[in-house]
């Protein structure tokens, strides 16, 4: 068995909805980074032998396999295939995992993992509404789910509340972790912490000053925690608002993963070692739960121990699913989400995946750390863990 390494990283900035990146088509956002990777890899273009892309609404522009169509619009040849993934927020994370498998196995040796998703072009749940909408039923519409779940309607929001319930979050709480998201965003942006990770993408703003965009459009760099307290309650009697939940997102991210033969045939150096990779299925009615179930696993499966992390990221989606991942596992506050998450970053869907492990690699090694530990809670009460180590 081989091992996988990452030999490059990167990402775009998140572009606010209707923001910088909303003139760029996805397919266009996604080739940028594809692009990127070649570059700081070094690779011969022709050397790529897959791009697995995630992607959580693939309709309209980022229908008719978006990876295949990022790779036309890229500089790779035609002869690079692509494949398109959905496992909901954890998607490109899942391109990681199927990458990983590949090389590990030998049946390839360079695969490029991505994601994009633009929330401005498609919005979030755009494919199940007007599909609804003009009459071709809902994706829980089915007999066996009704049998199953009668009477439960679906919503990451609700298993947002249910968590902060369940695990004694209050409101305040909340709202202090939203804050120092928003701060630890500020921080890194204003220390040019991510200026490694990220993808310079041209752009025109609003008043038509044509400019580089490099900088996450959803940090709040004048955020107070008072201000955060006053946000309107997503639900009624709920504990959750906008300044707690991840923002809407435009963006695209990417990593290249090798074996042993693709770092001879590139001579590159690799940033890190894949070390373990999960995934697991748990109640798709609180959902959003389940990163802490596939922590467990995967920790023992590894024969590791949450102190043996350096720095772990658990994707942002609302502030009550890290916030009760730390509570349950008994982890370190000051190894999470050590740059801001997306609450103030924002998340991209399918991109936030390989968002993340970018944006892990870079911190992995600006610290001088050595182990890391991603996880995303998904939709239908999924959640994928991967461990890697940086070399």
């Amino acid at each position: 068995m081989h091992e996988a390494y990452i030999v490059a990283a990167a990402r775009t900035a998140g572009g606010r909805r209707g923001g910088l990146l909303c003139d760029w088509h996805p397919a266009d956002l996604a080739a940028q980074v594809l692009d990127a990777l070649v570059a700081r890899s070094g690779a011969d273009p022709a050397l790529v032998e897959d791009v697995i892309m995630g992607c959580v609404s693939q309709f309209g522009q980022q229908s008719a396999n978006i990876a295949r169509n990022a790779i036309m619009s890229s500089k790779l040849p035609e002869s690079v295939p692509g494949t398109s993934v959905d496992r909901q927020c954890g998607s490109s994370q899942q391109a990681v995992h199927f990458a990983a498998a590949t090389v590990m196995s030998g049946q390839m040796d360079i695969v490029i993992a991505a994601g994009v998703e633009s929330m401005t072009r498609v919005p979030m749940g755009a494919p199940a509404k007007l599909a609804h909408d003009n009459g071709m039923g809902s994706p829980f519409g089915s007999a066996g789910i009704k049998a199953r779940y009668p009477g439960i309607q679906f919503s990451q929001f609700t298993g947002a509340e249910m968590i902060a319930r369940k695990h004694e979050l209050t409101k305040d709480m909340l709202d202090e972790f939203g804050f120092h998201s928003q701060q630890k965003g500020a921080a890194a942006a204003t220390a040019g912490t991510f200026d490694k990770e990220i993808v310079p993408i041209e752009v025109t703003t609003h008043e038509g000053e044509a400019r580089q965009h490099i900088v996450d459009e959803g940090i709040r760099f004048d955020a107070s925690l008072e201000g955060i307290r006053g946000v309107k309650l997503i639900q009624e009697g709920g504990r959750l608002t906008a300044a707690t939940s991840s923002q809407i997102c435009d963006g695209a991210s990417g990593v290249m993963i090798v074996n042993e033969r693709g770092l001879k045939a590139l001579g590159a150096k690799p940033m890190a070692r894949i070390h373990h990779m999960t995934v697991v299925g748990e109640d798709p009615v609180i959902m959003l739960e389940a990163p802490i179930g596939a922590t467990q696993r995967a920790l023992a499966r590894s024969g590791m121990k949450l102190g043996d992390i350096d720095l772990y990221e658990v994707n942002e989606a609302f502030a009550s699913v890290p916030m009760a991942w730390l509570k349950v596992l008994g982890g370190d506050p000051a190894r999470l989400n050590v740059n801001g998450g997306a609450i103030a970053l924002g998340h991209p869907l399918g991109a936030s995946g390989t968002k993340l492990m970018t944006t892990m690699i870079h911190a992995l090694h600006a610290r001088g750390k050595h182990w890391g530990l991603q996880t995303m809670c998904e939709g239908g009460g999924l959640a994928n863990v991967t461990i890697i180590e940086a070399l």
